[in-house]
């Protein structure tokens, strides 16, 4: 078998890329750098994430996607070609067939831009497969089953929750509220607290290191650096772990206030089905410290977070790839 296949997790924060038989072999930021005004392509991933806060003005790092969706189709093309070479190596004379998670509440048209832009990119065929699907998969969960299961897949642009049974969605939710959004926040609460500017990293680093979804007696502490904005110099101040769930609690809030709205209008057999299996989360955003714990306070319901929560949709696109020929013919067709 010569062909090649290549699983694509195009996150709105991070992009992962898994090829069978050699695992994940990219998973660098979802950052196109380019050069203005001419739209040259200067950098993609980490290199390109590099360059953001310290860029002159005529270099401008994009994230190409917003809220998981294509955001600019010119630079998403550009950065998909770049990850599909990348994973191709030598052998790219053959086009290869490439699975690409896309949000569960995606329209037609943005479901056509992504496999457009992947088959401009160097695919031979895109499929499309929505990420509660995928995630769900790479837990671990089966999906196929008649019992219900639910997944919470929180990553950088959306949080999706889903039901899934016989193979298929049954009733899902999807927020624009995820780890941008918690890193917003966090560079919020420090500006108006202590009135100190901190940078989109700064935020994201503080959010791995020391982020909680709740507030406990026992905190962790982190230095930040940043600009006070009464004197314009730069400052250090200790921030602590209760701080960070206090500035995360409304969006966390809002997220466990849309899976309830999810168990609404799931049928009562699938809903006592997760009440007793639990519900399980991915996504890179659920490492936030204490987040099943507050699921199981606003639920009532088990939480769990799934072995490598960042990698469950990569991991979902591997199973796929794997067993493509039987998915053609049943989540692949399935809009």
């Amino acid at each position: 078998m010569f062909g090649k296949k290549i699983g694509i997790d195009l996150g709105t924060a991070n992009t992962v890329v898994f090829v069978p038989g050699r695992g994940f072999i990219i998973n660098e930021p979802t950052i196109v750098a380019l050069t203005k005004p001419d739209n040259g392509v200067l950098a993609v991933g980490s290199e390109a994430k590099e360059m953001i806060g310290r860029t002159p003005d005529e270099i401008v790092a994009y994230r190409p996607l917003k809220d998981g969706v294509i955001a600019d189709y010119y630079i998403t093309k550009a950065m998909l070609t770049y990850f599909i070479s990348k994973a191709s190596g030598w052998f790219n004379i053959i086009k290869p067939d490439v699975v690409i998670s896309v949000p569960a509440g995606i329209t037609q048209t943005e479901r056509r831009a992504v496999m457009n832009a992947a088959r401009e990119a160097g695919a031979g065929n895109a499929f499309i497969v929505r990420e509660p699907i995928l995630a769900a998969l790479g837990a671990g969960i089966p999906i196929n089953a008649r019992s219900g299961n639910m997944i919470i897949n929180i990553g950088g642009g959306t949080s999706e929750q889903a039901v899934i049974a016989l193979g298929n969605i049954v009733s899902w939710n999807s927020l624009r509220i995820a780890g941008n959004k918690f890193d917003q926040a966090i560079m919020d609460y420090v500006k108006k607290k202590y009135a100190l500017a901190i940078g989109e990293q700064t935020a994201e680093q503080v959010k791995i290191e020391i982020g909680s979804a709740m507030p406990t007696k026992e905190k962790m502490e982190y230095q930040v650096r940043g600009r006070d904005l009464v004197t314009g110099l730069p400052k250090d101040i200790v921030i602590n772990s209760n701080e960070i769930a206090e500035a995360l609690n409304p969006l966390l809030i809002d997220i466990a206030t849309s899976v309830q709205n999810v168990f609404n209008v799931t049928p009562p057999e699938l809903v006592a089905d997760i009440m007793e299996k639990g519900i399980i989360l991915s996504g890179g955003s659920v490492q936030l410290h204490h987040l099943p714990e507050f699921f199981e306070r606003f639920l009532g319901v088990q939480a769990y977070v799934a072995e490598d929560p960042l990698f469950c949709v990569a991991k979902g696109t591997g199973l796929i790839l794997n067993h493509l020929d039987t998915y053609k013919r049943t989540l692949l067709n399935k809009r």
